[in-house]
């Protein structure tokens, strides 16, 4: 339940990576260090360490000497919600073409050093962010931001490559949302939920946008958006921060300063009553999921009464689903009552954009879609009017805490949070505070929450209605397996 913010894969954001990196040579001459003056901006009781490098770039350092690995990220604060009309999906493709080659190295070459070198690399996009990784041998982390680096500064193909890859993507749109039908339906919330914001449009581009797109619409957005001041260089594992320091001044704090853009923000207006889409579609079953409009959780200290409130719906979640056995379950998938084969809550107060609380659950059989939205809300408003135990939130916090103490064993999972919480502008300890922050929240806290924000005025419901399945066979996934391209 990290974070409490998963709806069972039907609203994560679109990854074309798994969603989700020492230098040997210091002692020669070019491996000086440029930055040792520069005192750290900032410093946890973990070790994670942040700087900002000569030309605006960050940098975030996690030591983690408990095997020889290392995890190297590019962080950029751009995704999806940066686009504009007429060119969605722009974000992702970037990603893609990225690569696809630079001035020195030839197209497909990236992938292939990075496997040489003994590493596993990817990417992701979502609404709010990219990112690039490589896990390799600690050892090799020189080779890997000299790789990144370069495609970072500078990114270059031809145009018949574009032209391959855009097919790449629109088969990937096929594949991951129109043969779907869930994917199809959470498309169609988020249209629907939003008029103004940028999250109204798919990660992965609406498909007449990505038959639309030109190499140039990507190759301007790399221009415009891949800036040093608008990105970070986060590296956790058995490095030494002093040497990682060194590293990313040679080659990301040499690349050319250019001024990160100007961002308008897209406010989205108050919703004046309940919305409802229904989507029609091939499926065995009905699906029902229900959005509602919450407060944003925007700082870990100083807390608004909104972010308090965020806080407060994240333990809600967590009560209503977010172990084996909690409050949906029980009242809609057990027992000779029961309602849907599946129910589950979701969170979704972190980001960039405007936040949502859901709902979702697949009828059981005889069952009405109607039915199981009904349920869903009843539960919330037992909820508002009968409150929680202290027990239920002890084990909600135990959980969490656990959750979080089992994501630092993974380099990547520290990694993956140093970079979410520098996209958002939270401190590096973020998670720390959230956990302190946790333990605060009363039973009195979550029942108010249960009873402010659930009204039909913040709902928008989807319901998917299943369709007679096509006789021809679904679209089989790439033969090699791969998630990326």
């Amino acid at each position: 339940m990290k974070r409490a913010f998963t709806l069972l894969g039907l609203l994560a954001c679109l990854s074309a990576g798994a969603q989700t990196p020492a230098c040997t040579t210091l002692s020669a001459p070019s491996c000086a260090n440029p930055s040792a003056a520069l005192p750290a901006q900032a410093a946890t009781a973990s070790g994670a360490q942040q700087f900002t490098l000569s030309n605006g770039m960050q940098l975030i350092v996690q030591p983690d000497r408990r095997a020889p690995t290392a995890m190297h990220m590019v962080w950029l604060r751009v995704g999806s919600m940066d686009e504009v009309d007429g060119t969605s999906g722009v974000a992702h493709v970037l990603e893609h073409m990225m690569f696809k080659g630079s001035k020195t190295v030839p197209p497909g070459e990236f992938s292939r050093r990075v496997a040489a070198l003994g590493g596993q690399e990817n990417a992701f996009t979502s609404r709010d962010y990219t990112g690039y990784y490589q896990q390799i041998p600690a050892n090799r982390l020189e080779d890997v931001m000299r790789l990144e680096a370069d495609r970072f500064a500078h990114n270059q193909w031809p145009d018949a490559e574009f032209r391959k890859e855009i097919e790449v993507v629109k088969e990937e749109r096929r594949l991951r949302t129109e043969d779907q039908p869930r994917a199809v339906l959470a498309e169609q919330l988020f249209a629907t939920t939003y008029v103004a914001s940028p999250y109204r449009r798919p990660v992965v581009g609406w498909m007449s946008d990505l038959d639309a797109m030109t190499p140039d619409d990507v190759r301007n957005f790399h221009r415009r958006w891949y800036v040093p001041g608008n990105a970070a260089v986060v590296v956790a594992g058995d490095v030494d921060v002093a040497q990682v320091r060194t590293l990313a001044e040679k080659y990301y704090g040499r690349l050319p300063a250019r001024a990160v853009p100007a961002r308008k923000p897209r406010t989205e207006p108050a919703q004046q009553g309940l919305r409802r889409v229904a989507v029609k579609a091939p499926a065995e079953q009905a699906y029902v999921a229900l959005a509602f409009r919450v407060p944003s959780m925007e700082r870990v200290d100083a807390l608004t009464d909104g972010d308090s409130d965020a806080l407060a719906l994240m333990v809600l979640s967590a009560v209503l689903s977010g172990y084996d056995g909690a409050r949906l379950e029980r009242a809609l998938s057990q027992g000779p009552q029961r309602v849907a084969d599946s129910a589950g809550s979701s969170a979704m107060v972190m980001g960039r954009g405007p936040s949502l609380f859901l709902l979702s659950g697949v009828p059981a059989e005889g069952k009405t879609a109607q039915q199981v939205e009904d349920a869903l809300r009843a539960e919330v408003a037992r909820v508002a009017r009968e409150g929680v135990s202290e027990a239920e939130l002890s084990r909600v916090k135990t959980q969490w805490i656990a959750s979080t103490v089992y994501q630092r064993d993974s380099v990547h999972g520290q990694a993956q949070d140093l970079g979410s919480n520098w996209v958002q502008g939270l401190p590096l300890d973020a998670e720390e505070r959230l956990l302190a922050l946790l333990r605060t929240v009363t039973p009195e806290q979550v029942q108010q929450v249960a009873a402010r924000y659930f009204g039909d005025d913040q709902l928008t419901v989807a319901t998917l209605l299943p369709q007679p399945l096509d006789a021809k066979p679904r679209r089989a996934a790439p033969a090699d397996g791969a998630t990326r391209h």
